[in-house]
């Protein structure tokens, strides 16, 4: 089992207790290094323009974000949990993509999305449209950024997106090219184009759910031909610990219904250290290869340190 971190950027308003932005950032810095020397594999940035509730709290845009930290870190892995479609264009995402790739020395992990925030797009004037089309965008957004990571000229014509002998130069360091994950659950599309196209799959829910949409994920490589043992299995989690169960259930952020579904203290990493143990193995055996801790204080170096001590390699 990996386990990686869920970065702050302020979406979850984290940040709500800095007053300035660049001690905001140093503490980004510190997380990322820590990270860094005690073996977690990636730090991934959720890609939101504002706070999951209305505020006027502080918010880091993902891509700047992953770009300098980069450039901070020299072994853990760097990415996106993930990028939102709808807020760039795919072809200049690709080539943002591969320059981050270079600038990391090939340590890029590129996330993808359809996108969900609604408010996101209102304020920041992108279109948000109905479900079924911001999945049908991302299904074009794939291939144009599939096809400029590893085509001498790329051309398409979609619905959605037109790119005309487009040259995308460098296109990365990782060959064949950078790991590609799609996010999301749904069983229909969402999980099908990771079978077409993606690297990585993420699940945000319990132990059951995820063993249930690996299996559908399966029957998906089966019938589009895809080898499912070559998709990495990523499952996103909290972590509270506290002396009681009771008293970590207790510290659940009303905040985490509008991401994590269900009771998320009957199967998140909430509990006794003996609890989240358990919870870890459980995840072990639904066959997820990758945890992705969101801290209870995603602003807490102690917090990230105290984990790696039992849980890193």
């Amino acid at each position: 089992m990996k386990f990686s971190i869920f970065l702050p950027t302020g979406f979850a308003k984290e940040f709500a207790g800095f007053t300035d932005p660049i001690e905001a950032y140093s503490r980004l810095v510190e997380i990322a290094k820590l990270a860094d020397d005690a073996g977690y594999h990636s730090l991934l940035a959720p890609d939101h323009l504002t706070t999951v509730q209305p505020s006027n709290e502080m918010v880091f845009e993902a891509w700047t974000l992953t770009a300098a930290l980069a450039r901070e870190t020299s072994n853990v892995r760097i990415g996106q949990l993930v990028t939102a479609n709808g807020y760039r264009n795919p072809a200049l995402q690709a080539k943002m993509a591969s320059t981050v790739d270079v600038i990391s020395g090939g340590r890029l992990d590129f996330g993808i999305g359809a996108g969900w925030l609604e408010s996101d797009h209102r304020q920041y004037g992108y279109d948000f449209g109905t479900t079924g089309e911001r999945l049908r965008k991302l299904d074009e957004a794939v291939q144009i950024i599939l096809a400029l990571w590893t085509e001498k000229k790329t051309t398409f014509e979609g619905r959605y997106y037109q790119v005309h002998d487009a040259v995308n130069e460098p296109k990365g360091v990782q060959l064949p090219h950078i790991p590609l994950m799609i996010a999301g659950g749904g069983e229909k599309v969402t999980l099908r184009l990771v079978a077409q196209y993606g690297d990585a799959c993420n699940i945000m829910d319990s132990p059951e759910v995820a063993r249930h949409k690996f299996a559908v994920l399966r029957d998906h490589c089966r019938d589009v031909g895809r080898d499912y043992t070559a998709i990495t299995r990523t499952v996103t989690t909290p972590c509270i610990i506290r002396e009681t169960d009771a008293e970590a259930r207790a510290l659940i952020p009303l905040a985490s219904k509008f991401v994590f579904p269900g009771d998320l203290g009957s199967y998140g990493l909430v509990g006794t250290l003996d609890t989240v143990k358990k919870r870890i193995a459980a995840f072990e055996e639904a066959g997820v290869q990758e945890l992705i801790i969101y801290f209870e204080d995603p602003t807490s170096v102690k917090q990230v340190e105290e984990f790696a001590r039992f849980a890193v390699e």
